[in-house]
């Protein structure tokens, strides 16, 4: 009995891993311009809305990770960054609604996930036992949450250290990886939005931190982010002798130059356990620098300690909810 139940399991789970994978079937092939042969292609025009942005290429090869029960994949690449030269993993997932024909010329909202801890040589939110993306599949079905692209980066580029999510001299360019060759990444496999109002972090503890930061240095490219589990300021220990850079990565003094130049806006989402620390943390930040143009509230998950599971539970409980009223989901074909 036992041995027939993990058959099944297994079946259901691994069945078809690591073999490729497509995103995007039904997406129209890019036009190339007739007048100019060596001008760059431009991506096939988008119905009604100018700030499509079809996949640029050039495309990635992606291998099945895992199937969830609603036959979408978690796919997994290898990413060589051009702009951060770091080369490393990064797992995707594209909601049923992506390969939707009457989506197929639409955007898509990306959510970029990032773990804690290590963050190498995996991305937690890759393992389908903690439930992303079936929650936004359901809350996708429910109405409470948009279908979002999730983008899953290894945060770090060893385990020895955790880098912050930035460019610490002398070190892997992690800032430069998260900020803009993750999304150049994005914008050459995936259907997405040319402004901000597409793109959003989601993140626990040293991920949350890395995310909020990010939307923080960048507000014309970021909008928000769901930070879970209180980490605030930058503490890698690779920072020493670097206080300048670091001060560089702070979410507090990036917040505060934020408020002087009077946007643009960006909404922050804490989310902290009732059982875990670090909600004191939040409220002061929230004292702090919740004004102008940084929107910010706390959710309290109730019974919720420091982990994956009990996040994707606040997540579901308002905060997809949440973060899905601050961005642009996708609008189907008329007919």
């Amino acid at each position: 009995m036992l041995g027939g139940g993990f058959a099944a399991w297994k079946l259901d789970w691994f069945s078809g891993n690591g073999e490729d994978v497509s995103f995007g079937k039904n997406t129209p092939p890019p036009a190339t311009g007739k007048a100019d042969p060596s001008a760059p292609a431009t991506a096939a025009a988008p119905s009604g809305d100018p700030d499509v942005l079809m996949p640029a290429g050039p495309k990635s090869g992606f291998k099945q990770t895992t199937k969830l029960d609603d036959g979408t994949i978690i796919a997994k690449t290898r990413l060589a960054g051009a702009k951060s030269g770091f080369t490393g993993d990064v797992w995707v997932w594209a909601p049923k609604e992506y390969d939707d024909p009457k989506y197929a010329k639409s955007g898509f909202p990306v959510l970029i996930a990032l773990p804690g801890g290590n963050g190498y040589p995996d991305n937690y939110w890759a393992d389908r036992s903690l439930g992303l993306q079936k929650a936004i599949s359901d809350g996708a079905k429910a109405g409470t949450s948009l279908p979002f692209v999730v983008i899953m980066p290894v945060l770090n580029p060893d385990a020895k250290y955790y880098y912050d999510g930035s460019d610490i001299p002398g070190q892997a360019k992690m800032g430069t990886w998260i900020a803009e060759d993750i999304p150049d990444f994005v914008k050459a496999n995936f259907r997405t939005y040319k402004s901000r109002d597409g793109w959003a972090f989601m993140g626990s503890s040293s991920g949350a931190f890395v995310g909020m930061k990010t939307v923080l240095q960048y507000p014309d490219r970021f909008k928000a982010v769901i930070a879970s589990g209180g980490e605030i300021v930058p503490d890698s220990p690779l920072w020493k002798g670097h206080q300048a850079e670091m001060d560089a990565n702070n979410p507090e003094k990036l917040a505060q130059k934020l408020i002087d130049t009077k946007g643009p806006e960006v909404y922050i989402n804490f989310q902290v356990g009732t059982k875990e620390s670090g909600k004191e943390r939040m409220t002061k930040f929230q004292q702090q620098y919740a004004k102008g143009p940084i929107k910010m509230t706390i959710r309290d998950i109730q019974n919720g300690e420091h982990n994956g599971w009990h996040y994707v539970r606040g997540m579901k409980e308002g905060s997809l909810e949440w973060v899905s009223k601050v961005l642009k989901g996708p609008k189907p074909e008329a007919g």
